[in-house]
């Protein structure tokens, strides 16, 4: 079974294989190579189009290493993290705007970003335990956390950061701790909820969270393969997703986006696809299947939806980003 390492970041969780006769081990080859390239457009068809696809591997401007997170502000401008600590800002076409690096990336990258409601960036710096704030040009303003630890205020491998109506942060952590942590505008810790574990209000990587108009707080609970949702006091609402690759099912979402109707987008990384579901988790179709050619995805971390309505999707290990119309 998968195994959601803390600081397994790079890829799948380790899976672990019992011993196999030859013939039998050949048989198994066959049949995970036949299940890594299938997708939605062999289960379902797909459900989106493909309109537009810009970067490539590389450490210039414009380009990426492994990019691990994505948002977007009002403006429809792009900020994208990567592995190189880079934190670089693209017009929705593509077009390279600014960019800069965190202040330190020895440890490990970041691997979470939003935008809050006074446009500034928060990324979740992972490996460092905290959470930086900056202006859109790169300012770093306010610094969250830092020290590594249970207790409140402190924190483990920081997964993401979002802000409610209020101006209440809410940060996610997994690894040893499996929590989201809630903060005033000011900085003060409020309450926590969660905890490592499969049962409801528990997480297994709480990967991305998004707030809607209602101040519900949609968690990606990664290596559970499910959809949590909760009010600003940590009470669950909602709960929905089981494994699988069919459509309705999830494997290892990492991002969520809502679209205008209030429907929800999901990134699949294990799953290769994005998926669209209405609020009470009813699959609406899909796109993407496993590859690296036009249309294909490659472990995708992330995903936005800009003013039109189009989905740019963050194909992490082929270096680029798609946009897509569902």
């Amino acid at each position: 079974m998968p195994v959601c390492r803390p600081n397994d970041s790079d890829g799948f969780p380790a899976i672990r294989v019992p011993a196999l006769g030859v013939r039998a081990l050949s048989a198994a080859c066959v049949l995970i190579t036949l299940l890594a390239t299938a997708g939605c457009d062999e289960l379902a068809g797909s459900a989106g189009d493909l309109d537009a696809i810009w970067g490539r591997r590389g450490i210039s401007d414009g380009r990426f290493q492994k990019p691990r997170a994505m948002a977007i502000d009002a403006a429809d401008h792009i900020y994208v993290v990567d592995k190189t600590a880079r934190i670089q800002v693209f017009d929705s076409e593509g077009n390279f705007l600014r960019g800069w690096r965190t202040p330190e990336w020895e440890n490990g990258m970041s691997s979470g970003l939003s935008i809050n409601r006074r446009g500034r960036l928060l990324v979740a710096d992972t490996h460092y335990y905290r959470v930086l704030i900056y202006s859109p040009d790169g300012t770093l303003e306010q610094t969250l956390g830092g020290t590594l630890g249970n207790q409140p205020g402190e924190f483990g491998l920081v997964t993401d950061v979002v802000e409610d109506s209020q101006g209440n942060l809410y940060v996610g952590e997994y690894g040893e701790y499996d929590r989201i942590q809630k903060f005033s505008p000011a900085g003060e810790f409020i309450l926590q909820w969660g905890g490592h574990g499969s049962e409801p209000g528990q997480f297994r990587r709480p990967q991305n969270m998004i707030i809607d108009a209602q101040d519900r707080i949609w968690v990606a609970d990664s290596c559970n393969h499910r959809i949590q949702v909760f009010d600003t006091a940590g009470n669950l609402l909602q709960i929905w997703g089981t494994q699988g690759r069919q459509p309705g099912q999830l494997r290892y979402p990492y991002d969520l986006a809502l679209d205008a109707e209030g429907n929800l987008l999901v990134c699949e990384f294990g799953n290769d696809r994005v998926q669209k579901f209405t609020p009470d988790g009813q699959s609406l179709g899909c796109w993407g299947r496993s590859g690296h050619k036009e249309g294909e995805l490659f472990q995708p971390w992330a995903l936005v939806i800009d003013s039109q309505g189009r989905i740019h999707v963050l194909d992490t290990n082929n270096h680029r980003i798609q946009r897509i119309v569902m």
